[in-house]
């Protein structure tokens, strides 16, 4: 018979231990399939770990059955492998949260953090790098929103500020060409062309300062100067201005010179375009506060007022381009007066911090003092 089956080739597909073997290993690949798809990465850790060491243990048994001392060894040896397992478990356990919080921050879920309170060693700092990296792309998606938004809006407040004045200089134009009219009426029109004309300039003008502020593409003259004169020339320059608005200026210059090294235009620029501001948005009848301080290392301009309009959006808002605070555009201006003054502020390696407290607009101008 088993002649007639190695001739005929069927020998090892007839044999009952080659039967069983593939059998046992049929079950096996299920066992596996099973488990791959069915089972976390600290079970799968687990079961692999038991398995080998049962097997282990039998060997060790095997070796040292019959004798107390080899009995002993084996009682030490699963200690220690329990020991081994409880480690492995821990191990597992933290390396799946990581591998999760991984997998769910690749898909897109930037809010997904890693449960760092139960690690230990380099798991805790891997999993607080992964909540760092959470919280850096999440601020990323935010600022590039913000961006996104804050570009329509610039072409859209760039539309329309440039398209009013336009559109008056056309049509007083268009008006001037006629032939039936007096002079009076003319020299109105006229007025008018000149007004909304220098309204564009300034807008044109302001735009382009803007943009080469905010790109530091402007050159800098550095030079001692004391902040207490530039800004008494500034209000000076104001003073008129602030009175017909009904605003009076209470100056109070530092107890000494309050030297900075800064660029003499720049910083009038800044000074001017605070005073325009007060000018056009400060609450008539009111007092205008302006100080400046020193503490022996730095010097602060401050700029306050009452404003005339209800303050409905925050500092960061107001310092953007474009933002007024006249929402209503009750006055004319183009929104850009403030940012222009930070940029230049910061250029001169300063700082320009806005307070708002209710109808109070407060404007903080912090310079180097020149040592």
């Amino acid at each position: 018979n088993i002649v007639a089956k190695v001739k005929a080739g069927t020998f090892l597909a007839d044999c009952l231990i080659i039967r069983a073997l593939k059998w046992i290993a049929r079950k096996t690949k299920a066992c596996f399939r099973y488990v791959k798809s069915h089972m976390s990465l600290t079970q799968k850790g687990v079961w692999a770990y038991i398995c080998i060491t049962i097997v282990e243990i039998i060997f060790v048994a095997i070796l040292a059955a019959g004798s107390m001392r080899g009995l002993l060894w084996v009682v030490i040896y699963i200690v220690l492998k329990w020991l081994c397992i409880v480690g492995i478990v821990a191990y597992f356990i933290q390396t799946q949260e990581l591998y999760k919080c991984a997998k769910e921050m690749a898909e897109g879920n930037l809010d997904r953090k890693a449960d760092t309170s139960k690690m230990f060693w380099v798991f805790r700092a891997h999993g607080e790098h992964l909540n760092q990296i959470s919280d850096g792309m999440s601020k990323a998606v935010e600022a590039r929103m913000k961006s996104e938004h804050l570009k329509t809006e610039l072409i859209t407040n760039v539309s329309h500020d440039i398209k009013t004045p336009l559109t008056s200089i056309i049509n007083y134009v268009d008006l001037l060409q006629k032939d039936d009219m007096d002079e009076k009426t003319r020299q109105k029109y006229i007025e008018v062309l000149s007004r909304q004309s220098a309204r564009l300039k300034k807008l044109i003008e302001d735009l382009v300062e803007a943009s080469k502020a905010s790109t530091g593409n402007i050159q800098i003259n550095w030079a001692e100067i004391d902040a207490n004169m530039l800004l008494e020339q500034a209000v000076a320059e104001y003073e008129d201005k602030l009175a017909n608005a009904g605003l009076k200026v209470v100056f109070t210059r530092s107890e000494v010179p309050a030297v900075i090294r800064a660029d003499g235009q720049h910083l009038w620029r800044v000074f001017d375009n605070l005073l325009n501001n007060i000018y056009k948005y400060a609450q008539a009848g009111s007092r205008v506060y302006l100080n400046v301080e020193h503490d022996g290392q730095d010097v602060r301009i401050i700029f306050r007022n009452m404003s005339a309009f209800p303050l409905e959006m925050s500092p960061e808002e107001l310092e953007e381009r474009f933002t007024r605070g006249d929402k209503s555009r009750h006055m004319e201006g183009n929104g850009l007066g403030l940012s222009i003054a930070k940029s230049l502020t910061e250029l001169q390696n300063g700082d320009m911090q806005i307070v708002t407290d209710g109808d109070l607009f407060k404007v903080v101008i912090t310079l180097p003092e020149t040592e």
